[in-house]
């Protein structure tokens, strides 16, 4: 395209030229002896010489413009690929470490209701044995009271009796009775 512009440019410009320098001329003037006709040809011929470096030098630098715009480009692309991959990652772990804190959250819970079952059976554990302990106790205390008091009665029986003996004994029944009484002992034990 660069090339059919700059080549209309130059067939523009030596037809110009060449109107301009036939316009000044007389026509019994050759037209190839004016220096305007020969400073157009010079021209064209000059642009069609440093055309084609002119033009390689002009591709190559946009070649290589296009190039490195097309790895910057192709670099964006990688880094945005690279940047989805990890947000990707980022929301995975998010989602779960959510899900594992939930996991947490639900497994303290069940511990604290496990927990809080074993505190309440081993405070109802802990009362009824303390309540068998206080009944137990008790009727320890009633039993030995029981025992302090048939003990004191029997004491009193056998002070009561004592006195009675001694009474008893002291009138002449009273022998009579202790000597019946060892009569009857020997029947008894045999």
């Amino acid at each position: 395209m660069i090339d059919r512009l700059l080549l209309s440019f130059s067939f523009l410009t030596l037809f110009s030229v060449i109107g301009h320098a036939a316009e000044k001329t007389d026509h019994s003037e050759n037209f190839f002896q004016h220096a305007e006709t020969w400073v157009a040809v010079s021209f064209i011929f000059f642009i069609i010489v440093l055309f084609k470096p002119v033009k390689k030098m002009l591709l190559t630098k946009l070649d290589g413009r296009s190039e490195i715009v097309r790895n910057e480009l192709d670099e964006a692309q990688r880094l945005r690929e690279d940047a989805q991959h990890t947000l990707a990652e980022y929301q995975r772990k998010q989602r779960d470490a959510l899900k594992e804190a939930e996991d947490i959250i639900a497994e303290a819970q069940n511990e604290a209701i496990r927990i809080k079952k074993a505190s309440e059976l081993r405070s109802e554990e802990l009362l009824e044995r303390r309540e068998q302990q206080a009944l137990d106790m008790i009727a320890s205390a009633e039993a030995q009271a029981l025992a302090d008091v048939r003990g004191l009665a029997s004491d009193i029986a056998i002070q009561a009796t004592q006195h009675l003996l001694k009474e008893a004994a002291d009138t002449d029944d009273g022998v009579s009775i202790i000597d019946n009484a060892i009569q009857d002992l020997t029947s008894k034990l045999n």
